[in-house]
């Protein structure tokens, strides 16, 4: 019997993205035995502030980031999308696309799963997915009193003891980068270097297009 395939997603403004968005990406994506690990720029957050950056250029770099490193792939389906980028809008494409048997896991940040029930129809979210919370070793706060009893109710211990094609929350560990797309904005801005926190490639496209500097 053919096992199901075994997709990620990791979503986000990639503001640019950086190292730390790899890193976890492809740490998650070796751990957990995936196929594909879909980075997927958003256009339209609606939790977070307009990005610095354009769709167009955020999507660029992300490509720059990859590039032919598999099993990690980009993934625009929100950028073509003239609303809002919801997650659950994304879930059901992505559910359509792959068909039922697929297992789909949705990584989050702690700080993501944390303000999950401010998002749009985020009870839904488990319908379609599983979801990897990515945890740090220095991470020691506890989920909010509204994500507790879902918690209880969906956790696995064992995020490879995850089964069928969605329904349940585990959390994996990271190795703690301290990198923020919030920080290399401001180091721009200053005029500083940003060199091994974002990939060459994607320096030297921020490089010849003048991305992220202070302005006169």
């Amino acid at each position: 019997m053919t096992r199901p395939l075994r997709i990620g997603m990791l979503g986000g403004t990639f503001d640019p993205v950086h190292i730390g968005h790899l890193r976890a990406a492809l740490e998650v994506a070796e751990v957990m035995g995936l196929d594909e690990l879909r980075l997927i720029p958003s256009a339209r957050p609606p939790h977070r502030e307009t990005p610095n950056s354009s769709a167009e250029h955020r999507l660029a770099m992300v490509r720059c980031a990859v590039g032919d490193l598999a099993p990690l792939s980009v993934d625009a389906r929100e950028l073509a999308r003239d609303k809002p980028s919801y997650s659950l809008d994304t879930l059901q494409s992505l559910r359509s696309e792959l068909g039922a048997e697929a297992q789909l896991f949705m990584l989050l940040g702690w700080d993501a799963f944390c303000g999950l029930p401010g998002w749009h129809r985020w009870t839904e979210l488990l319908d379609h997915c599983h979801i990897l919370v990515l945890q740090r070793p220095d991470a020691d706060s506890e989920a909010p009193e509204t994500l507790r009893d879902l918690l209880a109710a969906r956790s696995e211990a064992d995020p490879m003891a995850l089964s069928g094609p969605g329904g349940q929350i585990a959390f994996i560990w990271q190795s703690p980068l301290a990198v923020s797309a919030t920080q290399i904005r401001q180091l721009l801005a200053a005029g500083r270097s940003v060199r091994f926190l974002v990939p060459d490639a994607v320096l030297a496209y921020i490089n010849a297009h003048g991305l992220y500097r202070a302005t006169d």
